[in-house]
Formats: C-alpha cells, sequence, structure tokens
C-alpha cells in the first residue's frame, strides 16, 4: 500500500499506479529532495518538533540513501510513486520510526516545489556557464580575424560589406541577452517554498527562514498558496532555453550556408562534421543542422507547460506533475546545444579570400555612391533613383559599379567627380562606418571591448 494509504481499503490499480508515477522524471532530483530532507529535518528539531537524537539519525540515514543512488547501488522501485516517497521508504528501512517523523510539519507539494527550485537554480548556473563558453569561442574569432570583410545580407541577398567580427559580435549579443535570461530565471527560482505544506500553512512552529537560508534560498515565498502551485519559475527557464536555442538555430543556419560549396565561407572541423554513406565527397554539417532541428524541441517543452498550467485552480493539482519532464528536457538540450555550438565555432576554419570576393559582387557599394551625391547636395530619394539607373546598366552590360567609367557616372549627374572611384572602395566602404555600433574598424575594435567587458563580468557574477 502507498504511504497515503490510510484512508483507502484497496490499493490503485498495477496501470494507474504506472501511470501517475512521476519516478522515472523525478528520481533525478533525488539530490535537491535529499537536501530539503536535511534542512528540514535540522529545523524541526531546533523548533522543539522532533528530537535531536530523531534529527541526527535523519542525516546520517538519508546520508546513505543518496550514497547508495550515487553508487547505483539503491533499487527505485515504481511502486513508490515518486522520490520522495522513494527515499522516504528507504530512509524508514534504515532508521525506523525516526525516518517516519521526517514529514511532519510538511506535504509533498511544498516538498516538490523545494526540489524543483534548487533543481531549477542549479540548472541556470550550468546553462549560464556553457553561454559563456560560445561567447568566449565567438569573442576569439573576432579577435582572430579583424580585417575580414563579408558581405552582409538583408532578405538573403548581398546588401553592404561588412567586417565578420561584426557579425561574430552580433551573436555575442544575443547570447549576452540570453546569459540574462537565464539570470533571470534563476532569481525566479531563489525562493523557498518548504514550510508551505500542502497548502495552507501547518500549526507546527516551522521556522521558514531557517530552511531557506540553509538550503541557500535568499528569500521565502510569503503566501502559501502561491508556494505550492507557482511554477512561474519553470516557464521563465523554459522560455529562457526556448529564445536560446532560436539564437543558436539562427546562427547554425548561416553555419550550415557558409560551408556550402556556393557561399564556401568557412570550413568545419573533422570533429564536428559527418559524412556519407554513399557519396564519398561529402563533408555535411549534420551537428550544426541537429541544433538547428533540437529548437523546435525546446519550444515544444515551453509550449507544453504553458498549455499545462493554463485554467489550474489554486493550490496543487495533479497536473503539476507535468511540470518538470519538459523542463529537464530543454535545459539538456540547450546545454548540449551551447557545448556543440562552442566546440563547432571554435575549431571553424574561416576563408577570408571567399569572403571577400562575395563582398564584390551585387553591387554593395550602391548605398555609398547614393550617399556620395547628397553629401554633395543631392535629395536622397534623387540620389537613390541615379543609382538604381546605375545598378540596371551595370546588370544590361553583366559588370559591377565599380567596372564603370567616369563618364557613365557624369551621364547620370554631373555631381560625380574622379573621387568616386573612393566610394567603390571595400575597404573605405566599411571603415566609413565609424557610427556607434556600426561596422567599421575603429567601433568594431570598440565593440569587441565592450563584449569581452561584459563577459568578464558576467564570468565573475557566476
Amino acid at each position: 500500500m502507498a504511504l497515503w494509504s490510510g484512508r483507502f481499503t484497496e490499493n490503485v490499480s498495477e496501470f494507474t499506479q504506472r501511470f501517475g508515477a512521476s519516478l522515472p522524471v523525478d528520481k533525478a532530483l533525488y539530490a535537491q529532495d535529499i537536501a530539503g530532507s536535511k534542512a528540514h529535518a535540522a529545523m524541526l528539531a531546533k523548533a522543539g518538533v522532533i528530537a535531536q537524537a530523531d534529527a541526527d539519525a535523519i542525516a546520517g540515514g538519508l546520508g546513505r540513501v543518496q550514497e547508495r543512488i550515487e553508487a547505483g547501488e539503491f533499487a527505485f522501485d515504481i511502486n513508490d510513486e515518486d522520490i520522495h516517497m522513494s527515499v522516504e521508504r528507504a530512509l524508514i528501512a534504515d532508521i525506523g520510526d525516526a525516518g517516519a517523523r521526517l514529514h511532519t510539519g510538511r506535504s509533498r507539494n511544498d516538498q516538490v516545489a523545494t526540489d524543483t527550485r534548487l533543481f531549477a537554480k542549479q540548472r541556470c548556473e550550468d546553462l549560464m556557464a556553457a553561454n559563456i563558453a560560445l561567447r568566449q569561442a565567438l569573442v576569439k574569432q573576432a579577435e582572430a580575424h579583424p580585417d575580414v570583410i563579408m558581405p552582409g545580407y538583408t532578405h538573403l541577398q548581398h546588401a553592404q560589406p561588412v567586417l565578420f567580427a561584426h557579425h561574430m559580435l552580433a551573436y555575442v549579443w544575443m547570447l549576452a541577452r540570453d546569459f540574462e535570461r537565464l539570470a533571470a530565471a534563476r532569481r525566479a527560482a531563489d525562493a523557498s517554498p518548504l514550510g508551505a505544506a500542502a497548502l495552507a500553512g501547518t500549526t507546527y512552529p516551522l521556522d521558514r527562514q531557517m530552511t531557506a537560508e540553509s538550503l541557500g534560498f535568499s528569500r521565502v515565498i510569503p503566501n502559501s498558496l502561491d508556494a505550492v502551485s507557482d511554477r512561474d519559475f519553470l516557464l521563465d527557464l523554459s522560455y529562457a532555453c526556448s529564445v536560446s536555442c532560436m539564437h543558436l538555430s539562427r546562427l547554425c543556419e548561416e553555419i550550415v550556408l557558409w560551408s556550402t560549396a556556393e557561399f564556401d565561407f568557412i570550413e568545419l572541423s573533422d570533429a564536428f562534421s559527418t559524412g556519407s554513406s554513399i557519396m564519398p565527397q561529402k563533408k555535411n554539417p549534420d551537428f550544426a543542422e541537429l541544433i538547428r532541428g533540437k529548437t523546435g524541441r525546446v519550444v515544444g517543452d515551453l509550449v507544453a507547460l504553458l498549455v499545462t498550467m493554463k485554467a489550474l485552480p489554486l493550490a496543487y493539482n495533479k497536473d503539476l506533475q507535468e511540470d518538470k519532464e519538459g523542463a529537464i528536457d530543454a535545459a539538456k538540450t540547450l546545454e548540449d546545444c551551447l557545448v556543440c555550438a562552442a566546440g563547432m565555432i571554435e575549431t571553424m576554419a574561416v576563408k577570408p579570400e571567399s569572403m571577400r570576393a562575395q563582398a564584390k559582387k551585387g553591387y554593395l557599394a550602391a548605398t555609398d555612391v547614393a550617399d556620395y551625391l547628397a553629401k554633395k547636395g543631392m535629395p536622397f530619394r534623387r540620389a537613390h533613383e541615379v543609382v538604381g539607373h546605375l545598378v540596371l546598366l551595370c546588370e544590361q552590360r553583366g559588370c559591377d559599379l565599380d567596372d564603370l567609367a567616369l563618364a557613365d557616372f557624369q551621364a547620370e549627374s554631373d555631381l560625380f567627380e574622379a573621387d568616386i572611384t573612393s566610394a567603390l572602395d571595400l575597404d573605405a566602404i566599411v571603415a566609413a562606418r565609424t557610427t556607434e555600433g556600426g561596422t567599421g574598424h575603429a567601433v568594431v575594435a570598440e565593440q569587441l571591448a565592450l563584449a569581452k567587458q561584459v563577459l568578464a563580468a558576467d564570468e565573475a557574477a557566476l
């Protein structure tokens, strides 16, 4: 019979026991469950609710249970339903009545909420560390290629030339925001529900501040109903994972494109590529594709939890048993993706010549030619039209803007002079972007320094 079977005359069926059990998922939280139980027992003893000898026996017994689990010697039984009952059963078998006193003044409702919050805090920290490692890899690539010019794109069409370092730093800033979201999710989880009991608190003189401090929580949740029913912190974690995976998917989409023969901007290392079972020449960016594909899985975890929480009345409902599996999966999936992406970025070979060759295609100087006319007094909309005519002329001739003669330019406007050639030079075009956040060499160097400063601060905060 189950630990809650006093009111029942028969047990649930074998099928419903399996259907209702959360043990296959929440056994991953054994360390958090044992830590929470040790803190609760120590507090009960200090409050005079149980004897100190019982608290000592409980602490020792829980330690032995944890050792058995970590040694692979613990037999999990689906009849225990969840990790809480599994640990408690083993504890009572070891130390007897002292173990049966552990659950005084608490419910599985506040117990599972405590375990899950402790787990979420730790996973946020793990993900923040992996986030930092990927940002470091991107920064290293930016530092290693300060002068490499590549085409910038809008609509996947050649738009304007940019520095490769500038492009890498765009992802650094995306990931910096991801770090902030993970830090916010950690703060959201950093509150103790222990002592809320089932939903209304308890008649025992519990010291919730003591258990919160013992478990490393910064504060106590002030409302017992909210304490046992809130899963916003898991939504925050799942959302942070989803956004981060979306950013990784964007990065990996570009890695996939850049590694094609059509782009030829990079070559992935053999360690982050696979071959074909039939085509000997193939070198496939499978791991970039996998990261891109796993984004849907993580977003699905977020949507599943949102739908689970929708319309749940206060306080605890069995629906909440579905809160952990998706969050555990999202965190593990993101961590694996971050680690894989960091290795992939760190080891990829950049091809500056290919990037520069592509940057010379697609009339990337067109905006600068329009700016040339505007700076000489022509309204920009008129200048835009003039350069459009020049681009059309190039298309008709099958050439680029820098192939046109001065007479071709002057046929469209007498404002063109011999110095128009300076507006067509890739290096000059890039260097001229000196506004803060632009792609000019000087401002990219400033941006790189700032990115490294933020990265160091985040690393120190972690």
